[in-house]
């Protein structure tokens, strides 16, 4: 099974605490970098520009660069463009999915609930990497 390399951004710690817990757990990802918003994403970027990830997976609403804000800049540099960003919100209202998978998100996932669905929430994140990055 291929670890993919991914950067999280999450603004909620409690949420990122969760979910590094359940990435430490499994053994599907190398976690490169954990940021609390779009703007560290960019800060974060610049400074490992040698390590890029495989994947970004990033929540919707944060304060400063939200997730539509880092779909843009992603997809607004041509060194960056082939990183598939994928959004994660609590939200599953099928236009805000529709906005971020028109402005360029790989996809869009809703969060678990509970601590507990975290396992099978990454996953539904790897097999859909699998599948996206091996077509």
């Amino acid at each position: 099974m291929y670890k993919y390399k991914i950067v999280v951004v999450e603004n909620d710690e409690d949420e990122r605490m969760f979910m590094m817990e359940s990435f430490n757990a499994n053994n599907m990802f190398d976690v490169l970098g954990m940021v609390k918003n779009g703007d560290h994403l960019i800060d974060w970027i610049q400074e490992n520009s040698d390590n890029m990830p495989d994947v970004i997976l990033t929540d919707l609403n944060m304060p400063g660069k939200n997730g539509y804000d880092i779909i843009r800049f992603i997809k607004g540099y041509e060194l960056y463009s082939d990183i598939p960003v994928i959004v994660t919100s609590t939200s599953s209202a099928q236009s805000i999915i529709d906005r971020c998978l028109d402005m360029g998100a790989a996809d869009y996932l809703v969060k678990p609930d509970t601590f507990l669905e975290y396992g099978p929430y990454l996953q539904r994140l790897h097999s859909l990497l699998s599948n996206k990055l091996e077509a």
